[in-house]
């Protein structure tokens, strides 16, 4: 009787202390996994790379991510609602009260700061199909399809993407750095498309 109870004792603390170590291994991954994508092209970051950056092993790495486009994304979903939050929350014009075209050239501004900050990040995560996928998209998808409906646009569910289009990560890059845009050019850009699709 006291064997078992002792080992139960010792099951009970290695509980917490496995839960410890999988919440120090998923930072070391992250940590990780950031300085990887803003190393070198994030297309080029491979799960063996992140393992061996954070020193864990591979299995420990893919019990907590599939891939590194995973990993990514939980990177950026801390920023992402911190914008989602100013979007629903938050003082006009990026929060409710203001004009929807208002609304719409703040959250531009918004998605492109977040974007100046964390391009790395982004084009790891949201190029291509998987920008679709993520829980993000699609709620910056109810965002501007509220923006478009307030505004009465004729059809707002074909509108979403288009409006939604010129905020792709890969876009960004291009304009960027391989066209020469400044930041403050594109977000005036953007803001002028805001207005006159939506009318203000």
């Amino acid at each position: 009787m006291g064997d078992t109870g002792g080992d139960g004792q010792h099951g009970r603390a290695a509980g917490p202390r496995r839960r410890a170590d999988a919440v120090r291994n998923r930072e070391q991954i992250l940590a990780a996994a950031e300085r990887l994508f803003a190393e070198r092209d994030p297309g080029t970051v491979t799960m063996d790379a992140v393992a061996k950056a954070a020193g864990v092993g591979r299995a420990t790495l893919y019990r907590s991510f599939p891939d590194p486009s995973s990993i990514a994304v939980a990177l950026l979903d801390e920023h992402d609602r911190r914008l989602q939050q100013q979007l629903v929350y938050g003082p006009p014009p990026l929060g409710p009260g203001a004009p929807p075209a208002e609304r719409l050239a703040a959250f531009y501004a918004g998605m492109l700061d977040l974007l100046r900050h964390h391009l790395p990040l982004a084009l790891g995560a949201e190029t291509g199909q998987a920008r679709f996928e993520t829980g993000a998209y699609g709620f910056w998808r109810v965002h501007v399809r509220t923006l478009l409906v307030d505004a009465g646009a004729a059809d707002p569910d074909a509108l979403i993407d288009i409006v939604l289009s010129p905020l792709a990560p890969e876009l960004y890059r291009f304009q960027r750095f391989e066209r020469g845009l400044s930041h403050e050019r594109i977000e005036e850009s953007l803001a002028g498309l805001a207005r006159r699709l939506l009318g203000a």
